[in-house]
């Protein structure tokens, strides 16, 4: 997926190219993830890797650059789960992006985007925090604070590892879905027909250990090109209405 986006990815451009680049359109996207568990099916940089994939089509289409994702987040239930590593406050978190948000205004940025793929209640409070007290001053820059379950419409309703989030990283990077990792509907006794929000997928030995929403066994690929869209859609207006 990343080549066709290597012309706003910050992190691979020359300053004669940042600098034509913010000439065009000086908006630059920082998206915000974590490592965290997303089952057995999904890789556990979801959150990140689907915040960089929808800033890197939003700046392709409207022009702007994309900071590398960040892969630490805050908040959520799946804290203790294996290969997560969630920071218990968002201190370090806030300072890493501060000091992003005051470099960028010295660069000539004019709107820098908070964009999180990962949605824990949290992790939003932080960037909303953030963007708010930036914007108090009124300063030359503009901060947006957006998380990617707030998008609508959206065909597919936000989950964690279910549905949507699957859905979405198959749009995105179909090679990191792989369902064969999970049980078939077939042989599983204790995920057909239940609540999926329920606090039995926190139980470790349930077959969709970790997945609070619809069954990602139930996905299908062929919606993932309408939920990129919408989702990118929704996060150009947004912009465009405030730079």
């Amino acid at each position: 997926m990343q080549g066709k986006f290597r012309s706003c990815q910050l992190e691979l451009l020359r300053p004669r190219e940042i600098r034509a680049a913010l000439a065009a359109r000086a908006t630059v996207y920082l998206p915000l993830g974590t490592i965290e568990w997303h089952c057995e099916h999904l890789p556990v940089g979801l959150d990140s890797l689907t915040a960089h994939g929808v800033c890197l089509h939003a700046a392709a289409r409207t022009g702007g650059l994309v900071y590398p994702p960040l892969y630490f987040g805050t908040g959520g239930g799946h804290g203790d789960y294996p290969w997560t590593v969630m920071m218990p406050k968002d201190r370090e978190i806030a300072a890493l992006i501060g000091r992003a948000l005051q470099r960028l205004q010295e660069f000539g940025v004019r709107c820098a985007v908070l964009f999180t793929g990962h949605f824990a209640d949290e992790q939003i409070e932080m960037i909303k925090d953030i963007a708010a007290k930036w914007n108090a001053d009124e300063p030359a820059m503009k901060v947006l604070a957006l998380a990617i379950n707030g998008a609508e419409p959206s065909p597919i309703q936000p989950d964690h590892a279910g549905v949507f989030e699957t859905t979405m990283l198959h749009a995105l990077w179909p090679e990191r879905v792989d369902l064969g990792q999970l049980p078939p509907k077939s042989s599983d006794t204790r995920a057909i027909e239940e609540d999926g929000w329920g606090p039995q997928r926190h139980e470790a030995d349930h077959p969709l250990w970790g997945v609070v929403g619809p069954d990602p066994r139930e996905f299908d690929p062929s919606v993932g090109p309408a939920l990129l869209a919408a989702v990118v859609d929704w996060l150009v207006a947004k912009v465009t209405s405030a730079s």
